[in-house]
């Protein structure tokens, strides 16, 4: 494993720092969830966007979130074919191992995995159509939804309205899969779809009945 390399420096020193600290001051706690185990409340499927800080955003501490993140918080259809699915793994150990009770898809803006979807739809990114490209087969998730926001002249309005799609496409496809719609029928599992504006710090909530987004 020669490939393999010893932490960069500033890394090593913010994880002595973070022990001598953090840890530290709430030792007990750490000894508590490592001896009970995990029992998170909810499950958040985020984006890899390293501005996304989904613990910071809720204030959230260790043991209280089940994260999964992939690019654009997407969420594929249900389809058992014996192939590696990491996230739908994921929401198949939260929902019936864990058996969190909420489940939040978390969409965002200047969203880089969204824009190269419409990219893809618009022509401009045949790198993305190689059958070799795993970004570009991961976004076909959500091509279909580009129909919705086809017709939106302003380039920005058209990616931030495209951004929330994602949310609602990985609501849809989170109820396809049979143990998700049970624990939802059975009102053990409430799932939520929201899109947090990076640079203003917003949050909305999207309402189904309306079929629109509303600030929380």
């Amino acid at each position: 494993m020669q490939f393999a390399k010893p932490l960069p420096k500033y890394l090593v020193t913010r994880y002595h720092g973070w022990k001598a600290t953090s840890y530290k001051d709430n030792q007990a706690w750490y000894k508590t969830l490592a001896r009970e185990g995990q029992h998170p409340r909810a499950m958040v499927i985020s984006c890899c966007d390293s501005r996304v800080h989904v613990t910071s955003i809720f204030g959230a501490d260790q043991g209280e979130f089940f994260i999964h993140r992939n690019i654009a918080n997407l969420v594929p259809p249900y389809q058992p074919d014996g192939d590696h699915h990491g996230t739908s793994a994921t929401i198949e150990y939260a929902v019936t191992a864990l058996k969190v009770a909420n489940l939040i898809v978390l969409g965002h803006s200047q969203c880089g995995g969204v824009q190269g979807c419409i990219d893809m739809c618009k022509g401009h990114a045949p790198q993305l159509e190689s059958g070799e490209s795993f970004v570009g087969r991961w976004m076909d998730i959500l091509k279909p939804k580009f129909d919705l926001v086809r017709d939106i002249e302003d380039a920005d309005a058209q990616a931030r309205q495209f951004e929330r799609q994602a949310v609602v496409a990985s609501l849809e496809n989170l109820m396809t899969f049979p143990f998700v719609a049970d624990a939802v029928k059975e009102g053990s599992l409430s799932l939520h779809g929201l899109w947090t504006d990076i640079g203003e710090g917003g949050l909305e909530c999207y309402d189904p009945t309306a079929q629109m987004f509303h600030p929380v």
